[in-house]
């Protein structure tokens, strides 16, 4: 009796303290309700206060969208307000799809123009070319517009019909174009193709829903070709449907391997994620290449194969974004794209860069530093840290360009000379033969010459800047400011030494720039990677079976 009264007593006590939690827990989110309540009534009271007696004439939706996103700026950068006329724009993200002309268009100089018209598509079936001076969409002139205005007017449904007319340098008058619109599917893997002999090489641009598909159809079609290893290229991808990653990764691992869980506040989205199917290859020699813009979907694919083991990573620290969003509807046909969850990796890891939870004292937040980061390993013992992205496993040096190719580039000389070429010449030699002449690349000189081209040296800059702070703190003197004048003079604005000193790396933007006239996307790709120092790594360890093995620590095959 004595040892059931004291079990009833335990129980009795137990339940006592699980009353008074849960009237805390009641009373917390009581106050927390209220605090909700409160704060709403105070923004609608204070809104309509404004609207009423302010000095000018509010622009409610302005406000109201410059409250929402501001309190939205507090959280992180990828919980965002989608009000309905943007709601395209985003689903063209995930889906890769929407109806139009297949073409995308660049604001430049008050005017918009054709920028790269897609292949196969009705832009570039018609005729319109890069360069192209959009004047008038149907029988409206679109002179004054901005690029989004032009882009809604030219999207529509499918099998509409419309007429553009433009400009074309040194063409006189106008040229008119009929087209159809069409539903333009742009693809996620623009490029595949065969790579140092036998390597087959796969270009994965974005995950959108039909992503695991297209890369599944390019490696059969590789294996068909008799590659015996793959190089699986995931720079400047940001990301996409997580879901798309982990069907992306289920063709090079068996079923039922984990490839991420994610965990969030509200514990009915956590959820793992395995393999659900029999992989394509799950042997075959895997290489991927990442950099600093490969994000999100794109890491938790080299982050998963990297904590397998499954491939070797090569490159730059990627990117660093372990959070998940999800959709919820708003009223007026608007979206809020919400971060729900953090995601890990099969070794546990949280790759998150930045804690926007604990911000600075001014709002700002920075990376986590690596001495605060923890150790995980992978399936065979290597060691892998969290935070801060994925750090590969073969670190590549990332060449800085100078600074005449940024303005180049930015100034529209590539385009605008590469426009002015294609007028000129029919065709060119096939992609993966092209070479650029020595006598295009100084006809090329000759023309930025011609245009009395300026760019900003940052040498000149700095040195200026230098000068301000020796004047300020009183070491400008005579004697100083001769020794000023001989560094100035020395750094002297040289355009033919610049344009010869920096020769490989502006020939290269060129070339890519005159291929993806005849060429289009794939032109594009074929010709940047002709010197990737990146894909020749990959090449070199895919092709060394030591070294593939030990870098990925495998067991030792028996002889």
């Amino acid at each position: 009796m004595r040892k059931t009264s004291l079990s009833m007593g335990i129980v009795l006590a137990l339940a006592l303290c699980v009353g008074r939690v849960s009237a805390v827990q009641a009373g917390k989110s009581d106050r927390r309700d209220f605090e909700v309540s409160r704060n709403l009534d105070i923004f609608n009271s204070l809104f309509k206060e404004l609207n009423l007696f302010y000095v000018d004439t509010i622009d409610a939706e302005k406000a109201i969208n410059d409250g929402v996103n501001a309190m939205l700026a507090r959280l992180d950068p990828y919980t965002e307000y989608i009000p309905e006329k943007e709601k395209d724009d985003f689903f063209l993200s995930t889906t890769g799809e929407y109806a139009g002309i297949g073409s995308l268009i660049m604001e430049r100089d008050k005017a918009v123009y054709i920028s790269e018209p897609y292949e196969g598509m009705p832009a570039q079936l018609a005729g319109l070319r890069p360069g192209d001076k959009i004047v008038m969409i149907d029988n409206d002139s679109v002179t004054g517009w901005k690029s989004a205005a032009v882009s809604e007017r030219l999207k529509g449904p499918a099998n509409t019909k419309l007429k553009v007319t433009v400009e074309r340098p040194g063409v006189e008058g106008t040229l008119s174009f009929e087209l159809t619109r069409k539903k333009i599917q742009i693809p996620a893997v623009p490029y595949y193709g065969v790579v140092c002999d036998s390597v087959g090489y796969i270009y994965l641009s974005s995950f959108t829903d039909s992503a695991s598909d297209e890369v599944k159809r390019a490696l059969q079609e590789l294996k068909r070709q008799g590659i015996t290893s793959l190089v699986l290229d995931l720079r400047g991808n940001g990301g996409g449907i997580l879901e798309e990653a982990v069907q992306l990764v289920n063709l090079f691992v068996p079923k039922g391997e984990e490839v991420l869980s994610t965990r969030g506040r509200n514990k009915k989205m956590d959820k793992i994620y395995k393999t659900t199917q029999e992989p394509v290859d799950e042997h075959i020699p895997l290489a991927v290449l990442i950099d600093g813009g490969t994000a999100s979907s794109s890491e938790i694919v080299a982050g998963s194969l990297q904590d397998l083991d499954r491939a070797v990573i090569i490159g730059s620290r990627s990117f660093g974004k372990g959070l998940v969003q999800s959709t919820r509807p708003l009223p007026y046909n608007g979206m809020l794209k919400v971060t729900i969850a953090r995601y890990y990796i099969p070794s546990g890891r949280l790759i998150q860069a930045i804690d926007y939870s604990h911000r600075n004292p001014d709002g700002s937040v920075a990376r986590i530093p690596d001495s605060l980061t923890h150790e995980f390993k992978t399936a065979h013992g290597r060691i892998v840290r969290d935070g801060g992205g994925i750090k590969p496993d073969i670190e590549t040096t990332v060449e800085r360009r100078g600074n005449i190719s940024y303005y180049l580039m930015k100034d529209f000389y590539f385009f605008d000379y590469a426009t002015r070429y294609a007028a000129r010449h029919d065709s060119i030699a096939p992609a993966r033969e092209f070479v650029l002449p020595d006598s295009v690349y100084n006809d090329f000189k000759a023309y930025v010459k011609s245009k009395n081209f300026k760019y900003d040296k940052q040498s000149e800059r700095i040195l200026d800047d230098l000068k301000e702070v020796a004047k300020f703190e009183g070491y400008f003197d005579e004697n100083t400011q001769k020794q000023f004048e001989a560094l100035a003079a020395s750094l002297n604005h040289d355009l033919d030494r610049d344009l010869e000193t920096f020769r490989d790396e502006i020939a290269q933007l060129l070339s890519i720039e005159i291929v993806k006239r005849y060429y289009y996307q794939k032109g594009e790709i074929i010709e940047s990677i002709k010197n990737d120092k990146d894909l020749e790594e990959a090449c070199g360890i895919l092709n060394d079976e030591a070294r593939y093995a030990k870098i990925l620590n495998l067991p030792v095959k028996k002889q």
